[in-house]
């Protein structure tokens, strides 16, 4: 029976992948970046991306460094339902956001989304934008789905990039409050 895998210097291999994802996502955008484009970049057989990485979504995630993923605490906090996901949004966000751990990662990319602006955008409608929307039940969901991006990435972007007062010294409890009804407005109308 013939081994799976790579043969050698496995780590050397998943590394040269990472590092050539990251070159295609940002030169290509997402969606013409392919798997094989990648490891012809790295140098390596056709099939060890897939094998490292299951998916072209998960290698993208990979080569973001993120300390978690967007998608999973998305679908945590709609596995309640909507009623209330305004407040348990922000005060989720906030949480991540504000863990020294979480955190910094999270506003390193953040910062850099600019130099990778296709691969980003087509990450946040993928597997942000697109969860709310599946979520929303109204004829405008997609827009509705756009409207909560863009608060939180207003939020975000002022709280820890830009550190805009009060906002970046405002408590959990007072953006939820603030912030937590005009998402929820966004959510269910």
């Amino acid at each position: 029976m013939k081994r799976r895998g790579p043969r050698a210097n496995g780590g050397e291999a998943r590394e040269a992948i990472l590092q050539a994802a990251r070159e295609q996502f940002a030169t290509h955008g997402y969606a013409a970046t392919t798997l094989r484009a990648i490891a012809r970049a790295a140098g390596v057989d056709a099939a060890l991306p897939s094998y490292y990485f299951g998916s072209k979504n998960a290698l993208f995630v990979a080569t973001l460094q993120l300390p978690v993923t967007p998608g999973e605490i998305i679908d945590g906090l709609l596995a309640d339902g909507l009623d209330g996901a305004g407040e348990r949004l922000v005060r989720r966000l906030l949480a991540v956001w504000d863990d020294p751990e979480r955190g910094a990662p999270l506003i390193a990319v953040l910062r850099s989304a600019p130099s990778h602006g296709e691969a980003m955008r087509e990450f946040v409608e993928r597997e942000i934008l697109a969860r709310f929307a599946a979520a929303i039940d109204a004829p405008d969901a997609t827009l509705r789905a756009g409207a909560v991006v863009s608060q939180v990435l207003g939020l975000v972007t002022a709280r820890y990039v830009l550190h805009i007062e009060p906002l970046a010294s405002a408590s959990h409890d007072e953006l939820a409050a603030l912030l937590g009804p005009t998402l929820q407005r966004y959510l269910t109308g």
